[in-house]
C-alpha cells in the first residue's frame, strides 16, 4: 500500500515532466536542426528538389566527388584569353557620407557612393579589378541583372571568398545582353548595400544609344534620406525641346517605389529587356520592384516647357531645357499592368512543356534560424538552412510558381537567369514578354514564371528586401555536376546576405 500511495502522490509531478518533455523535445530538436557550423558549404544545406523531372546525381555532401565530369563554379568563367574592352579599377572603402547635409556612416567605391557608372556596348568584354582598403568585412561585386559566368557572380561563400582588406579580385564577364542593371556588394549586403556599395551599370546595344539624351537614375535612400544618384530632392537633366530622353530608373532599397510623370511616357525596357511595342501611359504610375529597372523614354515638350518623372514622393527628376520648370504631377490612383502592357509575342521555348516544374511557397512561422528564436520568413514550410535546392540540368526548360503567403511583399530576385512571367493568380500574360530577375509578388499572390537553364553554376534565389535575405529568405538553383569550393563563413568570414 505504501508504494501504492507513494505513486499516487508523485504521479502528478510525472505527468508534468513527461509533458515538459513533450514540449521541450520538439523544441530542442528545431532549435538543433537550426544550428550551422562556423564554416559549411552552400551545397551542405537543405535538400535536393527535383521538380518531378529526373533525380540528377548532383546535390552532394560534404567535399566534391571525385569525377571529372564535375565541374567547380571557379571554372566557370569567360575566355580567360580574350582581351578585355572595358577595364575598370574599384576601390571599396568603408567611410563616412555627406548626403544632404548629414555625416553618415558608409561606404565608397572610388571615394563615392552611388560608385561610378559603368557603361559598355553590348557584346564587349567588361574586366573589373576590385580591391578592398578598408571595408573591415570583406567585399564582394554582384552584377545585378546580368547573366555571368557563375565565377563571376559575386556571391561571397558561393561562387568567391569575400575580398578582405588590402585583397583584390578581378571580374571579367562579355556584356551579352544591352540594358540597364547595377551592381552591389554581396557580402553583408543588407548592411553594405544600405550604406552606399552600389553603382549603375549599362549596356548599350550594338548600334549605340537609341536616344540622344540617354541618362541613369538610380534611386537609393541612406539613413532615412532619399536620394537620385546620391543627390536628395529634384535633379535635373538637360534636353533640348523635342528630344526623346531615355531615363534608366534603378531602384537599389529593400521596398518598392512608384514612379509617374507630367507627360506621357513609354516603359522601354524592364531589367534589361526591352518591351514589345510599348504605348505611351497616362495617368499611371509604375512600380518599379526592389532591384529592378525600368527604362522610360519621356519626350521634352516643344513649347520649352519640362517633364517632371517622380520617383517616388520625395524625389524626382525634371528634363528639359536649361532653367526649363513644370510643377510636380499628382501621383495616380491606378498602376501600370505590365501583364498586359504591350503587345505580345512567341517565346523561343515551349513553357507548356517544361522538364520541371518547381514551388516557391512563401511563409512565415515561429522557429530558429541560427539558434535564435522568433518569427521567421519561410520557403516550401520549412526554415533556413533546410530550405530546397532547386536542382536543374542544363538546357532544362523550367517552370517556377512563387506563391506568397507571409503576410509581406517580397521581391524576388534569381540569379544568372531571366525568367519570363506566364500568370499572375492564374490569369495569363496577354502583352509584351516580361523578362524579369527582380518580381514583387504581393501577399496572397501567385506568379508563374518560366526560364531556360542555360547558365551553370549555383545561383542564389533570394529575396531582395535584403533585410529578408539575411533573416533565411533564400534558396538555391543548382546545375547538376556542378560543386562550390568555397565555404559559409570560413578563414574569409563570408555571409552573402
Amino acid at each position: 500500500m505504501t508504494d501504492r500511495s507513494t505513486l499516487r502522490r508523485r504521479l502528478p509531478g510525472i505527468l508534468a515532466v513527461v509533458a515538459a518533455l513533450a514540449v521541450i523535445a520538439p523544441v530542442a530538436f528545431s532549435w538543433q536542426a537550426s544550428l550551422v557550423p562556423k564554416s559549411f558549404s552552400v551545397m551542405d544545406m537543405g535538400y535536393a528538389d527535383f521538380g518531378g523531372g529526373p533525380t540528377l546525381a548532383s546535390h552532394e555532401h560534404g567535399d566534391s566527388p571525385a569525377d571529372s565530369k564535375v565541374r567547380s563554379v571557379s571554372d566557370l568563367v569567360a575566355d580567360p584569353k580574350r582581351r578585355a574592352d572595358v577595364r575598370v579599377n574599384l576601390v571599396a572603402r568603408q567611410q563616412d557620407l555627406v548626403v544632404g547635409g548629414r555625416t553618415l556612416p558608409g561606404y565608397t567605391l572610388n571615394g563615392r557612393s552611388p560608385g561610378p557608372e559603368i557603361r559598355a556596348v553590348e557584346g564587349q568584354l567588361v574586366e573589373v579589378l576590385l580591391r578592398n582598403e578598408s571595408v573591415a568585412a570583406g567585399v564582394s561585386l554582384h552584377w545585378h541583372g546580368v547573366d555571368v559566368p557563375n565565377a563571376m557572380d559575386g556571391v561571397a561563400g558561393v561562387t568567391q571568398d569575400a575580398v578582405l582588406p588590402g585583397k583584390t579580385f578581378r571580374y571579367r564577364f562579355v556584356a551579352d545582353q544591352a540594358g540597364t542593371f547595377w551592381y552591389h556588394s554581396h557580402q553583408r549586403s543588407d548592411e553594405q548595400v544600405a550604406g552606399g556599395l552600389l553603382a549603375p551599370l549599362v549596356v548599350l546595344p550594338r548600334s549605340g544609344a537609341t536616344h540622344p539624351v540617354d541618362v541613369a537614375a538610380t534611386a537609393h535612400t541612406y539613413g532615412g534620406v532619399r536620394t537620385v544618384n546620391g543627390e536628395p530632392g529634384t535633379q535635373r537633366v538637360v534636353a533640348d525641346p523635342g528630344q526623346g530622353v531615355r531615363l534608366r530608373v534603378i531602384n537599389t532599397d529593400n521596398g518598392p517605389m512608384d514612379v509617374w510623370s507630367s507627360a506621357p511616357y513609354r516603359v522601354l525596357a524592364v531589367d534589361g529587356t526591352d518591351l514589345h511595342v510599348p504605348t505611351p501611359v497616362k495617368d499611371r504610375s509604375i512600380v518599379v520592384t526592389a532591384g529592378s529597372r525600368a527604362d522610360l523614354e519621356v519626350t521634352v515638350p516643344r513649347g520649352g516647357s519640362a517633364v517632371r518623372v517622380q520617383l517616388a514622393k520625395a524625389t524626382d527628376v525634371v528634363v528639359g531645357p536649361k532653367g526649363a520648370d513644370v510643377e510636380a504631377p499628382t501621383q495616380p490612383k491606378s498602376r501600370l499592368d505590365l501583364l498586359t502592357y504591350g503587345k505580345s509575342a512567341s517565346l523561343a521555348f515551349d513553357a507548356t512543356r517544361p522538364d520541371r516544374r518547381f514551388e516557391y511557397d512563401i511563409g512565415r512561422r515561429p522557429g530558429f534560424v541560427r539558434g535564435r528564436p522568433g518569427l521567421w520568413w519561410s520557403i516550401n514550410g520549412n526554415l533556413f538552412p533546410n530550405v530546397p535546392m532547386y536542382t536543374v540540368r542544363e538546357g532544362d526548360v523550367v517552370v517556377m510558381r512563387i506563391r506568397n503567403r507571409s503576410g509581406e511583399v517580397h521581391p524576388m530576385h534569381l540569379h544568372g537567369h531571366h525568367a519570363v512571367v506566364l500568370a499572375r493568380n492564374g490569369v495569363p500574360a496577354t502583352g509584351s514578354p516580361w523578362w524579369v530577375d527582380s518580381l514583387d509578388v504581393l501577399n496572397n499572390e501567385t506568379y508563374d514564371l518560366a526560364f531556360v537553364a542555360d547558365n551553370p553554376g549555383v545561383w542564389a534565389d533570394h529575396c531582395h528586401n535584403l533585410r529578408h535575405a539575411a533573416q533565411g529568405m533564400i534558396a538555391h538553383l543548382m546545375y547538376e555536376g556542378v560543386s562550390v569550393p568555397y565555404q559559409l563563413g570560413g578563414p574569409a568570414g563570408n555571409q552573402p546576405e
